[in-house]
C-alpha cells in the first residue's frame, strides 16, 4: 500500500503541477493579449477643464453646452480635436453617461440572471474583441478615451474604463448575434423624392428599434459636433456613445443603419456604428459613401441607408464580413427593412431566409403598400407611416407586434429633408410624441458663439399621435409593464398572480405574445391544461417569426 500511494504520489505530482503551472501560463497570456491600451495623447490638457452650472439641466464648457429641452430631449454641441472633444463630452454629460452604463449592464443581467453565464461572456467579449482597436480609427478612439474618463469606476470589474467604452461601440454589432434574446428587432427605413414627394424634395423616415430597457432609452441626446477634420453633422445618440446609428451633416447627407441577418462573428473588425459614423463625417456623396465603406472591414451585415442632397436621391449600401454593394432606386422611392435587396446578395442563403422567415419581407411590403396609398408624401404622412400599427391591408395583430412599422418599442425615430437641412427627432414615449424639428443651418452655417443655440423650429413640429390619449394605450401600458414583471418572475426574481395573468392577456388580447406568455406563467405554476389552452390560442394569432411558432408547437408537444 506505501509503494502505491508513493507512486499515486508522485504521479499527481508531475500530473498537476505541470497543469498548474500551465494554467498561471494561459492566464497570463489571456491578461496580456486581451488588454488594449488607450491611444497616446500628447496634449491631456482638457482634462483639467470644468463644466459650469449655467441652470437646472443646462451646463457649458467653453463653445461646447448641454440642454434638456422642455420636450424632455438632451442637445448637445461639441467642438475641437478627437480627444478634447471626447474629455468635454463626458464632463457636459457625466450623469447621462453613467447612468447609460449602469442602464446597460442592469438590462443584459435581466437577460441573463446565470452570473457563471455572465462571467463566460465578459471574458468572451473581451477575447474577441481584443484586436479591434486595430479596426477602429486613431482619431475616433482619441474620442472614446476622452469620454471614457468621466466613466464610473463601479464597473471597473469588468474592464478599464476605456476597455468598456470602446467594446459598448459594438453593442450593436454583438446585438445581430443575440437576436433571439431581444437585443435588437426590426427596424424600418423609407425615402422618397421627386414625383413621390410632395415639393418634390427628398425625404427620408426610419425607426431605430434597438431595445435593451425601457430605461436605455430615457435620455436619448440629438447631438450636433463640429469636427476638427471633415463636415459638421447631427447624431441621435446616447451617453458616452460617439457612433452613428441615425444621422445628417452639413452637407446634406444622411445616414440610418437597417441590421441584416450575420452568422455569428467570429472575430472584431470595425464596429458598423463607427463606419456609420466615418461616413457622416467625411462624405457628401452616396459615390463617397460607398468608397469609404469599401474599405471598412465589418463582422456584421448591415445595411446602410445613405440619402444625398447632392445626389437628390437615396441609396442602400449592403455590406457583410464578405462583400460590399449598393442598391440604387429604380424609381423615385426605396425602403429598406432586415434583408439585401442587391443581385450580390440574391443567392445568400441566410439572407433569403431572414426575408422569409422573420418580420423583414412583411414590413416592406407594408411600406410599398403605404407609400402607394399616398402618391406624393410630405413629412407629416411620413411620421405616420412611422407610426403604423397594422398589417398588410389594415390587418391589426395586436399592440407591440414585430411584424407592424410601429412596434411600440423603438429607441427613435426620424424624418429628413436633406436639402433643406431639416431633421425631425420622436419624443417619448417611442415615436408616440411630438416630433421636433431642428435646423442644422441654424448650428452649423456659423461660428460657435459658447451660448445656447436653439435650433427648434417650433412652427414644424409635427404633432403626437392621438394614440397617446386612447384607452388602448392605457392597456398597452399595463400590459407593458406586466409582461416585464412576468419576465422577471419567470427567470426566477419577485412574484406573480393567476390574476396578473389573466390581466396581461385581456389588455393585449390579439397579440401572440400575451398567450405565450401566460403559458409560461401555468406551465412555471404545473398548471398543463391551462397552460396548453394558452400556447393553442397564441397559435391563432399573428405570430411574426418562424422560430417562435415553432417554440410554441413544441411546448405544447412537451
Amino acid at each position: 500500500m506505501s509503494v502505491l500511494k508513493k507512486f499515486l504520489k508522485g504521479f499527481l505530482k508531475w500530473l498537476v503541477l505541470p497543469l498548474f503551472v500551465l494554467i498561471l501560463l494561459l492566464t497570463a497570456y489571456y491578461q496580456f493579449i486581451v488588454k488594449f491600451s488607450p491611444p497616446a495623447v500628447q496634449d491631456q490638457t482638457s482634462l483639467n477643464l470644468k463644466r459650469e452650472v449655467v441652470s437646472d439641466n443646462h451646463f457649458k464648457i467653453g463653445n461646447n453646452w448641454l440642454l434638456k429641452n422642455t420636450s424632455g430631449v438632451w442637445e448637445m454641441y461639441v467642438e475641437g480635436k478627437p480627444f478634447e472633444r471626447g474629455v468635454i463630452n463626458g464632463k457636459l454629460a457625466t450623469e447621462l453617461v453613467q447612468n447609460q452604463e449602469e442602464y446597460f449592464v442592469s438590462s443584459i443581467k435581466n437577460l441573463i440572471p446565470s452570473e457563471n453565464y455572465l462571467k463566460f461572456l465578459k471574458y468572451f467579449t473581451v477575447w474577441f474583441n481584443r484586436n479591434m482597436p486595430n479596426y477602429v480609427r486613431l482619431d475616433y478612439q482619441e474620442e472614446i478615451f476622452g469620454i471614457s474618463h468621466s466613466f464610473s469606476p463601479k464597473f471597473n470589474f469588468i474592464g478599464s474604463n476605456y476597455e468598456r467604452n470602446l467594446n459598448y461601440h459594438a453593442a450593436h454589432d454583438i446585438g445581430h448575434a443575440l437576436q433571439e434574446m431581444g437585443l435588437v428587432v426590426g427596424c424600418t427605413s423609407f425615402s422618397v423624392w421627386g414625383d413621390k414627394s410632395e415639393d418634390g424634395s427628398l425625404i427620408i423616415g426610419r425607426n431605430f428599434d434597438f431595445y435593451t430597457g425601457d430605461d436605455f432609452a430615457k435620455d436619448k441626446i440629438v447631438m450636433f459636433t463640429r469636427p476638427y477634420s471633415g463636415y459638421g453633422f447631427m447624431t441621435v445618440t446616447w451617453g458616452g456613445f460617439i457612433g452613428a446609428t441615425s444621422g445628417m451633416n452639413e452637407k446634406g447627407l444622411t445616414v440610418t443603419l437597417n441590421a441584416a441577418k450575420s452568422n455569428f462573428p467570429t472575430y472584431a473588425a470595425t464596429p458598423i456604428s463607427l463606419l456609420a459614423r466615418e461616413i457622416l463625417q467625411f462624405a457628401q456623396t452616396i459615390d463617397e459613401a460607398f468608397a469609404i465603406a469599401q474599405k471598412r472591414k465589418t463582422f456584421v451585415a448591415e445595411s446602410i441607408m445613405i440619402g444625398s442632397a447632392a445626389d437628390g436621391k437615396t441609396a442602400i449600401i449592403e455590406k457583410s464580413p464578405k462583400r460590399t454593394a449598393i442598391v440604387y432606386p429604380k424609381e423615385n422611392k426605396i425602403v429598406c427593412s432586415n434583408h439585401y435587396q442587391s443581385p450580390e446578395f440574391n443567392s445568400d442563403t441566410l439572407n433569403m431566409s431572414e426575408a422569409n422567415a422573420t418580420t423583414s419581407a412583411y414590413r416592406f411590403k407594408r411600406v410599398n403598400e403605404l407609400l402607394s396609398q399616398k402618391p406624393k408624401l410630405n413629412e407629416t404622412q411620413t411620421a405616420a407611416i412611422l407610426r403604423s400599427q397594422k398589417g398588410l391591408n389594415d390587418a391589426f395583430f395586436g399592440y407591440g407586434n414585430e411584424k407592424a412599422i410601429n412596434q411600440l418599442l423603438c429607441h427613435h425615430s426620424v424624418i429628413f429633408k436633406p436639402q433643406q437641412q431639416l431633421v425631425w427627432v420622436s419624443t417619448q414615449p417611442f415615436q408616440l410624441g411630438k416630433y421636433i424639428c431642428y435646423d442644422l443651418k441654424k448650428i452649423f452655417d456659423k461660428p460657435a458663439t459658447g451660448s445656447y443655440t436653439n435650433a427648434v423650429v417650433d412652427s414644424l413640429t409635427i404633432e403626437a399621435d392621438t394614440f397617446l390619449v386612447s384607452k388602448e394605450f392605457k392597456d398597452y401600458q399595463t400590459f407593458h409593464q406586466l409582461k416585464l414583471k412576468l419576465q422577471s418572475y419567470l427567470r426566477g426574481r419577485g412574484d406573480f398572480s393567476q390574476n396578473e395573468a389573466e390581466v396581461l392577456v385581456a389588455t393585449n388580447p390579439e397579440l401572440y405574445q400575451s398567450y405565450w406568455l401566460a403559458g409560461d406563467f401555468y406551465t412555471r405554476n404545473k398548471e398543463m391544461a391551462k397552460a396548453q389552452t394558452m400556447y393553442k390560442a397564441a397559435l391563432t394569432k399573428q405570430i411574426p417569426r418562424v422560430a417562435e411558432r415553432e417554440a410554441i408547437l413544441k411546448l405544447i408537444n412537451k
